[in-house]
């Protein structure tokens, strides 16, 4: 679990119990870890502390679920017998009142508005007490959350990833310096930082779901494959040893759609196949979060799209399965109509794709009316990418690389959510395949070497910029391309004709 002291002023015979539950807190297995405080309140009901420990499982800083009202009331119930007992120290009081920050007035109160209140309170707890490290690390996980709203947001993340190094460098196995640091690094221009704490996280936790994961936010963003695969595999493989409740953990999909999206862009579509096949057979019913909504779209839409197969992304069935609460989902949502409209446009249904483009309106419409703006931006960078293609159908060249154009600038004002490891098919891509189909290969060379810039190692880009390239009549270029191409693909399943045409090519 990592080495966590939090010295609580608590009976001595729920201390270590207390540690490994806030162990569990920092790699954010929530479930594990309120059931573990649940456990240290019954065992001393004097412990204000294991109040606040369950207070603190009930919201996910940095995730894409929201508490719902009955969390909300829970809370600030929990909270609330926090002060009655009196933490025993001044520092608990004030990670008591960090909390109280968040859970004041359940029934009002956005959830930026509460995270704002609590990273706030947390400056003030940690500016008491710089070098108590739990203090440090919960400020950390704070800022993370309240930059991801803030427009010096890459200023939020330096301060947390300076933040953490500092309690990395004295404590290297500290399960919240690594985790974290791993977040504070899955922004643009920061995946190269500290990747010695990155590759050091499974050393810690090799049998923590979370844990065995999220080093792979980094590998994504270095097309590192192989190491996507091996740690996702592993991962999923954990999360079903710790279901939540009688339900499989979000955290199982969340590993899945990580190696959907790997062994994709190696060219390995027959495994990407035995994992959609593996999440459709289990029979247990999925945690009923953003997170298991999110990849269970993902999945067999992002299989369709990254394999161009159009037949199959129109019949990408939005809502499916029917057990999750899709209405609480937007953004998951667009997901499934991105790719059924997109599959329509290049299967001759045109009125489909406009019925697509309409739901993910009213879905972008909602997020931002809900308050999440970060959402509703995703929902549109998509919709903006499906216009285009629907533009380019009529026969609107100009207007169609215009609304692609304008999806990648509104890409750029924005990051990549944790949540995903990547875009369905991002603008940058989808304006190389735009200008190759209106036969502009030199520009069309520009857009994919644009794409690749910000993720490396996407077997469609590459495969994009070595035709472009050849199409321009750059030899080398399209050499260079599909040699990229040829070391991230599978020697043992390749599937895709490109790699063939890569090999003939530069004649293997």
């Amino acid at each position: 679990m990592g080495a966590v002291q939090f010295d609580v002023s608590c009976s001595d015979d729920v201390t270590a119990g207390f540690d490994r539950a806030v162990a569990f807190l920092h790699h954010m297995q929530y479930e594990e870890s309120r059931g573990a405080f649940e456990r240290i309140a019954e065992a001393d009901p004097n412990c204000a502390m294991a109040h606040w420990g369950i207070a603190m499982t009930l919201f996910q800083p940095l995730w894409p679920e929201r508490p719902r009202p009955d969390a909300l009331e829970r809370g600030w119930t929990e909270v609330g017998r926090a002060v009655e007992l009196v933490p025993g120290t001044d520092r608990e009081a004030d990670l008591v009142a960090a909390a109280g920050a968040f859970f004041r007035d359940p029934d009002s109160a956005d959830w930026w508005t509460r995270i704002r209140r609590w990273s706030e309170a947390m400056e003030q707890a940690y500016e008491s007490r710089p070098d108590d490290i739990e203090t440090a690390a919960f400020y950390a996980l704070s800022q993370l959350a309240a930059g991801q709203v803030a427009e010096d947001r890459m200023a939020y993340q330096g301060r947390a990833a300076e933040i953490l190094l500092g309690i990395y460098e004295r404590e290297p196995t500290h399960p919240g310096a690594l985790h974290y640091t791993i977040h504070a690094n899955d922004v643009d221009s920061r995946a190269t930082e500290s990747l010695e704490v990155v590759r050091s996280y499974d050393d810690i936790a090799p049998d923590v779901p979370h844990a065995l994961h999220m080093p792979t936010h980094i590998f994504v963003r270095l097309g590192e494959w192989p190491s996507v695969i091996e740690w996702n595999r592993k991962s999923a493989d954990a999360a079903l040893r710790f279901p939540a409740g009688d339900r499989i953990s979000h955290h199982y999909p969340h590993a899945l759609d990580y190696l959907v999206y790997a062994y994709l862009q190696r060219g390995e579509d027959e495994q990407a196949l035995t994992i959609l096949t593996e999440v459709s057979e289990q029979v247990q019913p999925f945690q009923g979060s953003f997170v298991s909504a999110f990849h269970l779209a993902a999945m067999p839409a992002r299989y369709a799209v990254e394999r161009r197969a159009w037949d199959e992304a129109r019949g990408v069935t939005p809502g499916t399965p029917a057990s999750v609460a899709w209405e609480r989902f937007r953004w998951a949502e667009s997901l499934s109509w991105f790719a059924r409209g997109l599959g329509a446009l290049h299967t001759g249904g045109a009125d489909e794709a406009d019925r697509a483009e309409r739901r993910m309106i009213e879905l972008r419409d909602a997020a931002m009316g809900a308050g999440e703006e970060a959402f509703s931006t995703y929902i549109e960078v998509d919709r903006l990418v499906l216009a285009a293609w629907r533009a380019s159908v009529d026969g609107h060249d100009e207007r169609a690389l215009e609304l692609v154009r304008q999806a990648a600038r509104l890409e750029a004002t924005t990051q990549k959510h944790p949540v995903t490891p990547g875009a369905l098919y991002p603008p940058q891509e989808a304006l190389g395949d735009l200008l190759l189909e209106f036969e502009r290969p030199q520009e069309a060379l520009a857009a994919y070497e644009s794409s690749l810039a910000m993720w490396p190692g996407r077997f469609n880009s590459l495969v994009g910029a070595a035709r472009a390239a050849r199409g321009a009549g750059l030899d080398e270029q399209a050499r260079v391309h599909f040699r990229a191409l040829l070391d991230v693909s599978s020697e043992e399943h390749p599937d895709r004709p490109a790699i063939a045409e890569a090999r003939h090519f530069l004649g293997r």
